[in-house]
């Protein structure tokens, strides 16, 4: 027997919300009437949240408790819960309960209307601020227009995935992983639901502004090569400088006599020159740089251990200490 549905939850020091989370998952998932799985994802937690999943997967079967051996990240720990889960349809939802759980029914019915994938699309935003908001709202317009895939605008990772838009997902091994702009380029049938998004339950933010910063140069150099056109037009504008203040140098001189001559002018010329040039190199080096960690071709992340539930053994529930991507 395999479950219908599996929840995948990526935890990077969530213990003040995972008995909530569990309760109200839980309260939700049993009226489906359908057999589920929980894939707990740990992502190396030092504040109590390991040996919390341990307990809940030993007292409920139908939790899949994954354990990295080192913090890999919010992406690649909802990459592994994808790689676990073994449901027709696949739920990613984070753990501090900002979406709440409570809206997955919603997601389930446009999946048996027949839609592959239904994410969920950010009406309203409790719990943050101005900035992050006004930034978020700047971010979705950029990307959306430089990218030819049209990632949905305020949509996060919550989501639902059939089995077919997983399997392609699983086969997209990229490390500089932006999952939410990934699912968009799969295609398949796809539509939004609105919903309103929580303030956090507890704790704190895990993607403060140089993650969230991270995160939108991925899904940028991921999905676009506008940098690097930008690049090149850059060069091209002042190399057009340069030629067009030739014959202005030239006119100054024979009117007034001047030769133009002092370092300041200089210098400033040579560090202007060779700051659009640093650019150019760091954009060039950002696109080198996720071509040399492809190369490498490292695995995803290594787990620590992963714990079986009643779909992979009825009679036993055990733990399994083999490493894997």
């Amino acid at each position: 027997m395999k479950p219908t549905y599996s929840v995948i939850v990526p935890i990077y020091n969530e213990i003040d919300c995972i008995d909530e989370l569990y309760a109200r998952m839980t309260a939700v998932m049993d009226k489906m009437s359908e057999p589920w799985e929980l894939v707990l994802v740990d992502d190396g937690s030092s504040d109590g949240s390991t040996e919390r999943m341990e307990a809940l997967a030993q007292q409920d079967p139908r939790i899949r408790a994954v354990f990295f051996a080192r913090n890999f990240g919010h992406q690649i720990a909802v990459t592994a819960g994808m790689d676990h889960a073994m449901g027709q349809a696949v739920i990613i939802i984070d753990a501090d309960l900002q979406d709440p759980p409570e809206v997955i029914p919603e997601l389930i019915n446009r999946w048996k209307e027949g839609y592959e994938v239904v994410y969920a699309v950010r009406e309203v935003r409790e719990g943050e601020t101005w900035f992050k908001k006004a930034t978020a709202s700047l971010f979705y317009s950029f990307i959306f227009k430089i990218t030819d895939v049209k990632i949905p605008k305020n949509t996060g990772d919550f989501r639902l995935l059939d089995r077919k838009a997983l399997d392609v997902l699983n086969s997209m091994r990229e490390k500089d992983r932006y999952l939410r702009g990934m699912s968009a380029w799969v295609g398949f049938k796809q539509i939004g639901i609105p919903y309103h998004r929580d303030a956090r339950y507890a704790g704190t933010t895990k993607y403060p502004l140089k993650k969230m910063i991270k995160l939108a140069w991925n899904a940028i150099t991921g999905f676009s090569y506008v940098p690097l056109q930008a690049a090149t037009y850059l060069g091209f504008i002042v190399a057009g400088i340069s030629i067009l203040l030739i014959p202005v140098v030239i006119i100054v001189r024979l009117v007034s006599g001047s030769e133009l001559l002092g370092q300041a002018t200089t210098l400033i010329s040579t560090l202007f020159i060779g700051g659009v040039q640093l650019i150019c190199l760091g954009i060039l080096g950002e696109y080198l740089g996720r071509i040399y960690d492809e190369v490498k071709n490292r695995p995803l992340y290594i787990t620590r251990s992963v714990t079986r539930t009643l779909y992979d053994d009825p009679a036993a529930i055990q733990n399994s200490d083999e490493p894997s991507e």
